[in-house]
């Protein structure tokens, strides 16, 4: 593909060194990290940070930001070059121009079992040993991998593709362009149990799980069904791997969790919230709109609408790093306390 179609597709190009040199419009056969690239390929730059990489990088072409200073040593190496004020988003979109995901052809496997109640939309793949239980209802379009198995009940959007070894327990609901990886469980039982003098007594589950549109969920997650009402995810929701989302939790729109989170039941997240790697969620917390929580974060109390938080148990961040501060003083500040017990005595 020559670098100009590049230029012209990935839409958020603000220059280009084919303005000056129109005529240096090199093929490129694939895409490749900046350490990693070999000639023909293009690469991107994120910012200052990386500026070394150009003088050491064989990249044939490179993506990168709005710096002239970056963009006159691309062209002292002979690189071409575009400039985009978000590199990484105008690499993410040349990279869609060399890859497609695998899409089975639309067909049922003859080994797939439909109970005759299920609905079926048009255009719809099902892989080998799927088995789609009676009440079931599928869109257009969607694509279901190997070893599924689709409860009773179950609704699922149009163009959701629920890849091999994933389980859909009965009543979920999935929206349209949703995205389940394998191994991951919607609307199995929450974890109910009432003690009791002989013991816990099992709550029944009798809620379900409703995954609004556009929601990705990474391998081996869980989403659990509540007792009474729903465990909620909103529209545009990305789950990294082993995120586990407890009974009764509802998650808003375009939150981001990476992988493994932990909620437990009750918890509400706002809008735009971001949950680094094995963020912590206690009871019935609530994390406002707009809210981070840095990796490894324990949150056991409410998170006011775009606050950052840190630590065990999570703190404000600015709080956070004066405590770290002092905890890394605290040998020297204990032996200040010595000296002066002993002055005292």
């Amino acid at each position: 593909m020559k670098f100009s179609t590049i230029a012209e597709k990935v839409q958020i190009t603000v220059a280009s060194s084919l303005n000056a040199a129109p005529d240096h419009d090199p093929d490129i056969f694939g895409m490749a990290a900046v350490d990693q690239a070999l000639a023909g390929t293009l690469s991107y730059i994120e910012g200052d940070k990386f500026a070394a990489s150009i003088a050491t990088t064989q990249a044939t072409a490179l993506i990168l930001p709005p710096s002239s200073e970056l963009q006159a040593q691309a062209d002292a190496r002979g690189l071409a070059w575009l400039s985009a004020s978000d590199p990484r988003l105008a690499f993410a979109r040349a990279i869609a121009l060399f890859y497609t995901p695998y899409q089975p052809t639309p067909g049922i496997h003859p080994t797939a079992t439909i109970d005759p109640s299920a609905t079926i939309g048009a255009n719809v793949a099902l892989g080998a040993n799927v088995v789609i239980q009676a009440g079931a209802s599928l869109g257009d379009g969607v694509c279901i991998h190997p070893n599924v198995v689709v409860y009773p009940d179950v609704q699922i959007g149009n163009r959701t593709v629920l890849h091999a070894n994933c389980v859909i327990h009965e009543r979920s609901q999935i929206g349209a362009d949703c995205t389940v990886h394998s191994g991951a469980v919607i609307g199995a039982e929450g974890f109910g149990f009432v003690p009791t003098a002989q013991g816990w007594e099992k709550m029944e589950q009798s809620g379900f799980v409703v995954i609004e549109d556009g929601v990705r969920v990474g391998s081996n997650s869980t989403i659990d069904r509540p007792a009474v009402g729903t465990t909620r995810v909103g529209r545009g929701t990305k789950l990294d791997n082993l995120v586990h989302i407890a009974h009764g939790c509802q998650v808003g729109e375009g939150v981001v969790m990476a992988a493994q989170v932990g909620m437990a039941g009750g918890v509400i997240i706002g809008n735009r919230v971001i949950l680094a790697g094995q963020v912590g969620i206690a009871n019935q917390a609530k994390i406002g709109d707009g809210a981070i929580a840095t990796a490894k974060a324990g949150i056991h109390a409410d998170v006011a609408p775009g606050e950052i938080v840190t630590g065990i148990p999570a703190l404000p961040h600015k709080v956070f790093l004066k405590a770290s501060a002092v905890y890394r003083r605290l040998p020297e500040m204990y032996k200040t306390l010595q000296r002066l017990q002993k002055r005292l005595s």
